[in-house]
């Protein structure tokens, strides 16, 4: 077992015997199965647990922003890329790519700082001989996305919340604008789900969000489902279009399914349609990036005019997102049914 993994299961058997979890059942996606949640305070950050088994853990304090990872999915397997938390056999050197695709993120490559990278993906720049102006420049417009403080953490019987306050920092750690950010967590039989939802506030100055593909809500998809992987990895979105053609497309949701250890797995992102350009165009990649991305235009298609968004202080725009870790492909699982009840549901403030 991978150290850090090992690490994780020990930390959720203490807090399952620590804590005092209670059943619950819910969404969508399936027939509701009973189950038991634990959350709590960890050394880096929280810990999710169901039925005293792994379900996420949310990362503060490792590099320049916040991330899920690990993230277990409906059958025990894990749903997102090892690489770079761990190095593994089992994921080829090949995969080994885009160090700060960690888990499930959010960032930006130019909202007043560079959040999408992080001081990893210039690793091998970073050698005194080897350092190019194009590298310390690259490094110099490195920000990070500093998580504040936790303002709840709670688990009853129908969900795990953890809501957080963050600050998007520039490259001298001076504030650009802040985040309330809430993660959801929920089960039934055969599916799971994280709520992502966000809030981006403008502070005493403007906000500027440059037109960038590199940008918004992303996961690393494990090795064995991507597409390049050729095991039968597949995307599929809202309108039918598939694999390549997916890219940067407008949708109401998008799937990444394929098989993991004999069985078909699969994440599908719904995006709300109270979410900030619903629908969201989508940066997924057939190597195994998956990307809400609703700040791109002509940076995805030259044909377009380039897209900025600008938020006057005060101002602020909200960002809603359900991952649904599923069994089966989309139309097993559901996926466009899962759609219709979560739009219909309302989102608060």
């Amino acid at each position: 077992m991978h150290d850090r993994l090992r690490w994780f299961l020990t930390a959720l058997c203490v807090l399952a015997l620590a804590g005092d979890p209670e059943a619950f059942a819910t969404p969508p996606v399936a027939a509701p199965a009973a189950t038991r949640f634990t959350i709590e305070e960890s050394a880096h950050g929280v810990v999710v647990s169901l039925d005293g088994r792994p379900f996420a853990s949310y990362v503060i304090d490792e590099v320049n922003k916040p991330y899920l990872w690990p993230v277990i999915g409906p059958t025990g397997q894990e749903m997102t890329r090892a690489f770079p938390m761990e190095t593994r056999s089992d994921e080829p050197a090949v995969q080994r790519d885009h160090p700060h695709h960690r888990g499930i993120f959010f960032g930006h490559e130019d909202a007043g700082s560079d959040t999408w990278h992080d001081r990893s993906t210039f690793a091998g720049q970073l050698e005194a001989e080897k350092t190019t102006a194009k590298a310390r420049e690259s490094l110099a417009k490195l920000g990070r996305i500093r998580h504040r403080e936790f303002s709840r953490l709670s688990a009853d019987d129908a969900r795990a919340v953890v809501d957080s306050v963050c600050d998007h920092l520039d490259s001298k750690d001076e504030p650009l604008f802040s985040e309330r950010r809430r993660l959801v967590f929920r089960a039934t039989a055969d599916a799971r789900t994280i709520d992502f939802d966000q809030d981006l506030l403008a502070g005493s100055r403007p906000v500027r969000l440059g037109d960038r593909k590199d940008a918004g809500l992303s996961i690393r998809m494990p090795v064995e489902i991507a597409v390049d992987s050729k095991q039968g990895g597949r995307i599929v979105n809202s309108d039918g279009l598939v694999d390549a053609a997916a890219w940067g497309r407008p949708a109401r949701w998008c799937d990444y399914h394929g098989p993991i250890e004999g069985g078909i797995l699969g994440v599908a992102i719904l995006e709300h349609p109270s979410s900030f350009r619903h629908p969201t165009r989508w940066h997924v990649r057939s190597y195994g990036l998956f990307t809400a991305n609703p700040f791109a235009q002509k940076s995805i298609d030259p044909s377009q005019p380039e897209m900025m968004t600008t938020l006057a202080p005060g101002e602020s725009i909200r960002l809603r997102h359900r991952f649904i870790f599923h069994t089966g492909d989309e139309k097993a699982a559901r996926i466009d049914a899962a759609w219709q009840a979560y739009a219909e549901e309302p989102q608060g403030e």
